[in-house]
């Protein structure tokens, strides 16, 4: 039997129908309306990566959440998971996310505010206090100190008494976009480059179901970028890391497979899906010519989040129907797995009920609307088709750009991502100011009624208790083993070793993440 046979075979057990007793079939296809008649599951995977693919399996809703302490987190995943969340996903504070202690000076004033502070392994035990590790999937929003948060992890798992070779996950450990577009970045760009390929390789051999990196469109998207901006610097970006995990040595068959991509969803409903569609098409002809055999090493895997900087403070009830909008769009786009954004997140962190409300909206999408009842649902639609290809098109233009400056390293050293991505927020807020770009409630239809919605607000004092929180742990711990572990981990960044295991064994022995990433600047330096 043929794999398309036993694909076939497989999709057609499942019988799904209309209010109307109409059957919905497992996958519509037409010769004449979609080139090469391409077929989910297949290269190029245009149309999705898996067969019958919500048939099968919905996608996995998570909710990115954390805030305050680890205390108070732990309790929203709690909340959140009784609602039918099926995975974690975890907003770290800004000083976690650039290596710094609470207890540190330059911490003050952003403990918990935008996530929540994880110091030492203490805070991470707090964290998923209840919550097994090897039950759930966790994602994890961290770039800069990602390898310091997936030894604590793995850690915490082993402490639980896990098998390492079953727990799943990702860390979003995507520094380059940093430089182009975020800002949360320490090291510079070479060394950054050598700790992400570290991670990639001890996660290959010791907890293969990890995804090593989740490649982000998204916050380039926020930057301001276009739709087909998101597409080419996110895939430039992913295959500077292929090259440089493939000069490391490592196989492209085996560490493809945890590659995972994350990606912004907006308002233009077509050219959206049109966008996923053009991306998965594209990074399996991108990871042929670099080598990959396995199909399962083409597939492009992605999470998406509904976009963030289309939310308004104004009216922000409006933001609702704006998230339903994106929600459809990367479910008809094919994602793996979706984050829906809180309608209040303009004015604060998402109150609890907003929260639920953006959940809910994933689980009437789920099971009320018919969407996912059959693969690429748009598929043969000549405006989504036609913008597909359009969508690829300039893309490679600006992937073929990059490559002649030497990659995206260079690109970011030279500013180029940077400018265009400037250049199109420019615009877009220029039409807006115009009103040539109509924007509910902001530029039209706009109301003198002022909101009295709750805000969800953090405690400054949250500095304190984990200032206190590290005194005790300094007390606890063997300091003269902590000085010998981190200047073995020094001597190892020095010599280009792999510095996963001695990080994993500076977590277990109660080194705070301050520490490690302190220690490491020593060896490389800050990115200035």
């Amino acid at each position: 039997m043929t794999r398309r046979n036993v694909s076939t075979l497989f999709m057609s057990e499942k019988k799904i129908y209309t209010d109307s007793g109409i059957e919905i079939k497992s996958l519509y296809t037409s010769d004449e309306q979609i080139a090469n008649n391409e077929r989910p599951g297949e290269f190029p995977f245009t149309r999705g990566v898996q067969p019958d693919m919500y048939r099968g399996k919905l996608w996995t809703m998570r909710q990115y959440a954390g805030f305050s302490t680890a205390e108070e987190s732990n309790k929203r995943y709690h909340y959140l998971l009784s609602q039918g969340v099926m995975g974690l996903s975890v907003a770290f504070d800004l000083p976690t996310q650039i290596g710094y202690d609470s207890d540190h000076e330059l911490a003050e004033g952003e403990v918990g505010k935008v996530g929540v502070a994880i110091d030492s392994i203490e805070d991470m035990e707090i964290l998923f206090n209840g919550i097994k590790l090897q039950d759930v999937t966790t994602s994890m929003t961290i770039n800069a100190t990602a390898f310091i948060l997936l030894a604590l992890y793995v850690a915490l798992a082993k402490k639980q008494g896990a098998d390492l070779s079953k727990i799943s996950g990702t860390v979003q450990n995507d520094i380059l976009k940093e430089y182009a577009a975020r800002g949360t970045y320490i090291y510079p760009p070479k060394a950054s480059m050598k700790i992400i390929t570290d991670i990639f390789e001890w996660c290959s051999k010791e907890i293969p179901k990890w995804n090593t990196i989740s490649i982000s469109g998204y916050h380039i998207r926020e930057a301001g970028s276009t739709a087909v901006q998101e597409v080419a610097f996110t895939l430039a970006n992913g295959k500077a890391y292929v090259q440089s995990a493939i000069e490391k040595g490592l196989d492209i068959n085996i560490f493809g497979k945890r590659l995972s991509f994350f990606f912004n969803a907006h308002n233009n409903l077509f050219e959206e899906v049109a966008k996923f569609r053009a991306a998965r098409r594209m990074w399996a002809n991108m990871m042929k010519q670099l080598g990959a055999t396995d199909s399962k090493a083409m597939m492009l895997r992605f999470h998406t989040q509904t976009g963030g900087s289309t939310l308004t403070a104004q009216q922000p009830l409006n933001n609702i129907s704006r998230v339903t909008i994106q929600t459809l769009a990367a479910v008809m786009g094919g994602t793996q797995s979706l984050h829906t954004n809180g309608f209040d997140e303009a004015l604060s962190l998402p109150t609890e009920e907003a929260a639920k409300i953006a959940l809910r909206t994933q689980q009437i999408v789920a099971f009320e609307s018919g969407v996912p009842d059959t693969p690429d649902p748009l598929a043969g639609s000549y405006l989504v088709e036609s913008l597909t290809n359009e969508i690829e098109e300039k893309a490679w233009e600006l992937i073929n750009k990059i490559d002649l400056m030497g990659g995206s390293v260079s690109a970011i050293e030279q500013g180029f991502m940077q400018e265009q991505i400037a250049r199109s927020a420019y615009e877009y807020q220029r039409k807006i100011e115009t009103a040539e770009k109509i924007i509910v409630g902001v530029n039209k239809f706009q109301s003198e009624a002022t909101s009295s919605m709750p805000i969800f607000k953090v405690d400054d004092t949250i500095r304190n208790i984990q200032t206190e929180k590290l005194v005790q742990l300094r007390r606890r711990r063997d300091p003269a083993r902590c000085d010998t572990i981190l200047q073995d981990l020094n001597d190892k960044a020095s010599s280009g070793e792999n510095i996963m295991p001695v990080v994993i064994e500076a977590v277990e022995n109660k080194c705070s993440l301050g520490e490690i990433a302190d220690t490491l600047r020593e060896v490389f330096g800050e990115h200035k």
